[in-house]
């Protein structure tokens, strides 16, 4: 028997379907809103929840997006709505609901709908980290769009951006709903062959092309040969130009070429700051629900400390401070203090920024004077004054210097 979670604003289908499913054995909640469907979710629970979409407080997908970044889609999710489209159903999917059930819901469609629901949540839940739910910023909401649109072709796409980017969560954008994503961190010593077979269908992401050796580089063409065949689209990702991956890492002119056939920059994480809250608060309640570390949330002041960090690091290191303060605060509510003690000089050493020391003048300078004033910015906290004054620029000088480099402001602090 199954605790299963009914939400919709008519009471009639209400019923209807709490009687179906109790006569399956099944133990029904029902909710009338997103208001009633939160208050059951926190105390209850619930092993499935059909949702329906157009509801008079928060719609559906709202509050889907809304369990999603916040880590609580812990259980299956089947949408249900009488005026549904196709674009709102894979919307749904791309944020995690499992399926979609369209009204007038067919009593045989309903019960294989749910009995399909609950094997899969038989399954761990999930922790793989999505950008799905995420998106407050300007830049983050444009390239989920463009990928999404990228998404209805199968030529080869390269990706691009600074490292750190965890590149793979915007391949997955690229991908149909439920169709196979596979890493190719196995391409050196992997038949290509049998990764094809695994991505059939969907999507095999290539990350960091920089790294790759002659045995990749081979099977990345013979995986870009047969993957039409195979109905896999090839995703792949590098901080370089296609020139400089030719010119740098001995990468064949044809594969560079083949595999940027489409090309996409991502947006460094400064670039879309006002995301990182809700990003550092789905990793954390990730976290949280995985067991990994014990009922932890931020405080809106540890939460505004991390959107105003420069982020060298991208992604990868918001990963990293975040399991950090995760595995080493002392409360349940993670404050400000715990962001200095994370980043203090004493705190386990940062990841690594690559500096593009083989690549030409013009592209180190800029990535070491970026590094140079972030350092500097974060230093002293966001002043202008006092980085003119340690940098000896001049401030109308620095701050056309900052904008040149893509150096993010954040908050300033003239005094």
């Amino acid at each position: 028997m199954a605790k299963i979670l009914v939400v919709d604003d008519e009471i009639g289908i209400r019923e209807l379907l709490s009687e179906i499913l109790a006569d399956e054995g099944h133990e029904v909640l029902v909710a009338e809103n997103a208001g009633a469907a939160r208050r059951h979710r926190e105390a209850q629970r619930p092993d499935l929840v059909l949702l329906d979409i157009w509801m008079p407080d928060t719609d559906g997908i709202s509050l889907l997006k809304e369990w999603a970044a916040s880590g609580q889609l812990t259980m299956p999710v089947v949408m249900m709505s009488g005026h549904g489209t196709i674009e709102t159903a894979i919307e749904a999917t791309r944020i995690g609901a499992l399926d979609y059930l369209e009204k007038p819901i067919a009593l045989q469609r309903l019960i294989a709908t749910v009995k399909r629901a609950l094997r899969n949540q038989d399954a761990p839940p999930a922790t793989v980290l999505s950008l799905a739910a995420i998106g407050r910023s300007a830049a983050l909401v444009d390239v989920k769009r463009r990928l999404q649109q990228l998404a209805q072709s199968v030529a080869p796409l390269l990706l691009r951006g600074e490292p750190g980017m965890r590149a793979d969560l915007f391949a997955r954008f690229a991908c149909g709903p439920g169709a196979p994503f596979v890493t190719g961190d196995t391409l050196g010593s992997e038949p290509p062959a049998d990764l094809l077979a695994r991505a059939s269908g969907g999507v095999l992401f290539l990350a960091d092309l920089g790294k790759f050796g002659r045995n990749e580089r081979r099977n990345a063409m013979f995986a870009l040969d047969r993957a039409p065949a195979a109905k896999v689209r090839i995703v792949s990702y590098a901080s370089l130009e296609p020139k400089a991956l030719v010119a740098q890492h001995e990468f064949e002119p044809e594969l560079a070429n083949r595999l940027s056939e489409l090309s996409l920059r991502l947006p460094p994480l400064r670039e879309f700051a006002e995301d990182v809250p809700d990003l550092a608060s789905l990793m954390l309640a990730q976290l949280v629900e995985s067991r990994t570390c014990p009922p932890r949330k931020f405080s809106t002041s540890a939460l505004n400390a991390l959107r105003h960090r420069p982020w060298a690091g991208n992604i990868a290191e918001l990963e990293w401070a975040v399991k950090n303060m995760a595995m080493s605060g002392l409360d349940e509510e993670l404050q400000l203090a715990d962001v200095e003690r994370v980043f203090a000089g004493d705190a386990a050493p940062a990841p690594s920024v690559d500096l593009p020391l083989d690549g030409p003048y013009r592209e180190a300078r800029d990535a070491f004077e970026r590094l140079y004033f972030e350092r500097l910015l974060e230093q002293e906290h966001g002043s202008m004054s006092r980085v003119a004054d340690r940098s000896g620029l001049e401030r109308t000088h620095l701050y056309r210097k900052l904008k040149a480099l893509g150096v993010s402001l954040g908050r300033r602090e003239d005094g």
